[in-house]
């Protein structure tokens, strides 16, 4: 097998290696939405890691969102 080499991240290598033939649109749509997934639960477990670690509360939010620009 062929080695792909930068600058392409490991996760395209490892799709491209996945998915070396061509998928349905209905697949590939599939794929766009498990991955847009994956990414939203990684966004939210890092911001609730950020609240945690600010201790930031509701109030807080409430707090950002009344303040004048």
């Amino acid at each position: 097998m062929n080695t792909i080499n930068p600058p392409l991240s490991n996760v395209q290598v490892e799709l491209m290696k996945i998915y070396s033939t061509n998928i349905t649109e209905r697949e590939l749509q599939e794929l766009k939405n498990l991955l847009a997934q994956f990414y939203a639960k990684k966004s939210i477990e890092n911001a609730n890691e950020v609240w945690k670690t600010n201790n930031f509360t509701n109030e807080t939010m409430d707090s950002w969102l009344n303040e004048k620009s």
